[in-house]
């Protein structure tokens, strides 16, 4: 919580990491943010903010001057900056991976997603897009899942890959469920968390704090904090959820401040 309401009240959940974080990262989604909201991103909620993708490959359009200069605001604020998964993919695809992750240097990226949601890709290539990205001094991303439902991966696959996308060296594995959070990976049609896949998921992690869950709705957020705590990490925030978000994070919303008070009532009993 900010200095603004230092010494009036607390946070009802005081176990919230700061930066840089290792657990606890939003990584916000950003589809068209000019430089003046993004400054206005930074000002507001930038405490907040770990890492920014240009989703899909809408970096592609941007000018290049303008490019950079976002970058390196984000990169000078304390915030990660990477292009989208979609685009290591038509690189990987195209054979150009390595004139790729040059090329995103250059332009002041300071993470690489490596996917494979749309193509294939075998852990081989997997591997190597790995490993090249860290050479390249990237911090890296993956993600695990496929964009298509009907090309919805086992749970013993996914978990597979997870572990080898640890084991390659990646800081955090993104679980799929598209930018708008329906009928995808752990959610259903209408966005709300298939519990039993959930918990597939989680019962065969070793680490649950090396996942990022894409969750851009406010009933997946507060399902996934309820049950993952505070730090989980949180992937495809849109730019205007992120202060909600925190909120939700450290019991300043209703519905996490209720859990965060019926857990000190208990307490209380307990200790009186």
């Amino acid at each position: 919580m900010s200095k603004a309401w230092a010494n009036v009240i607390t946070a009802p959940v005081p176990s919230r990491s700061s930066k840089p974080r290792e657990t606890g990262l939003t990584m916000v989604i950003d589809k068209h943010m000019g430089m003046h909201r993004m400054r206005d991103l930074i000002q507001t909620a930038g405490d907040y903010i770990d890492v920014v993708k240009l989703t899909f490959g809408t970096s592609a359009f941007y000018n290049e001057d303008f490019l950079i200069q976002k970058n390196s605001l984000l990169t000078s604020s304390g915030i990660d900056v990477m292009p989208g998964g979609t685009f290591c993919e038509v690189a990987v695809w195209q054979c150009r991976l390595e004139v790729y992750l040059n090329r995103a240097r250059q332009l002041g990226f300071s993470a690489i997603e490596v996917s494979d949601g749309t193509i294939n890709m075998d852990l081989q290539t997997r591997g190597e897009a790995i490993k090249k990205a860290l050479e390249a001094g990237f911090k890296v991303y993956t993600e695990v899942g496929k964009k298509d439902p009907r090309e919805a991966l086992p749970w013993d696959d996914i978990h597979r890959l997870i572990k080898f996308d640890t084991a390659s060296g990646a800081f955090k594995v993104i679980i799929e469920a598209r930018e708008a959070g329906k009928g995808v990976g752990i959610f259903d049609q209408d966005g709300k968390i298939k519990q039993e896949e959930l918990d597939s998921i989680l019962a065969g992690l070793d680490d649950p704090e090396r996942v990022m869950w894409e969750a851009p709705m406010k009933n997946q957020q507060q399902a996934l904090i309820i049950r993952a705590g505070t730090n989980v990490n949180l992937g495809n925030i849109p730019p205007d959820e992120i202060l909600a978000l925190e909120a939700l994070r450290q019991g300043l919303r209703g519905d996490t401040l209720k859990q965060a008070y019926l857990a000190d009532q208990d307490w209380s009993r307990q200790a009186g």
